[in-house]
C-alpha cells in the first residue's frame, strides 16, 4: 500500500513543485537547476561510493561484518537513482542520503523494523572434511594406464573421406 502511495504522492509533488519553481524562476532557470543538481549529485554519488566501496573492502579483509557498509553503499546507490530523476523533491531526497548522519539514521529506522534471522556454519579441515561423502580426502585412488603415444598407426583405406573441415581442426 506504502509503495502505491509513493508511486501516486511522488510525481504530484514533482509536478507542483515544478509549476512553482518555474513560475518562480521561468523556464530556463529552472531547467539548468534540474541539470546542475544531476551534474552535482553524480559526482558525489562516485565520491561517496568509492569511499564507502573501500569501507567494505577493508571489512572483508579484516573479516568485519560488512553489513553496514553495504547498507550506507544501497543508499548511495538509492540517492544516485533519485538525483537522476528529474525532479526537485527527489534531488531533496537523495542530497539528504548522501549525508551519512542521515544514512545511519535511515540504517537505524530500517534496522529497528527488520526482523533478522541468521544462520552459522562452521568449516573443519582435517582428515574428513565431508562427513557425508562416506571418504576421507587423503584415500588413495589406484589405476592402471597404457602408454599409447607408441601404438602403431592405423592404416589409411584405399578412399580418402572428404574434408569437410578444411582448417583440419577436427582430423585425427
Amino acid at each position: 500500500m506504502w509503495l502505491f502511495l509513493a508511486f501516486i504522492a511522488v510525481p504530484l509533488i514533482e509536478i507542483g513543485l515544478f509549476v512553482k519553481v518555474g513560475g518562480w524562476l521561468t523556464l530556463w532557470p529552472t531547467l539548468a537547476i534540474v541539470l546542475l543538481t544531476g551534474i552535482i549529485g553524480t559526482h558525489l554519488v562516485r565520491q561517496q561510493g568509492i569511499k564507502v566501496l573501500g569501507e567494505l573492502r577493508n571489512s572483508m579483509s579484516q573479516m568485519r561484518d560488512p553489513l553496514s557498509p553495504l547498507a550506507h553503499g544501497a543508499l548511495i546507490v538509492l540517492a544516485g537513482v533519485l538525483l537522476l530523476t528529474p525532479g526537485f523533491f527527489t534531488d531533496a531526497i537523495g542530497f539528504l542520503l548522501l549525508v551519512p548522519s542521515v544514512r545511519q539514521a535511515v540504517i537505524g529506522f530500517l534496522a529497528s523494523r527488520v526482523q533478522v534471522n541468521s544462520f552459522s556454519a562452521s568449516f573443519q579441515a582435517g582428515p574428513n572434511p565431508h562427513p557425508n561423502s562416506g571418504r576421507r580426502s587423503d584415500d588413495i585412488i589406484d589405476g592402471e594406464y597404457s602408454d599409447l603415444s607408441d601404438a602403431p598407426k592405423p592404416q589409411a583405406t584405399s578412399h580418402k573421406p572428404i574434408n569437410k573441415h578444411p582448417s583440419g581442426w577436427t582430423e585425427h
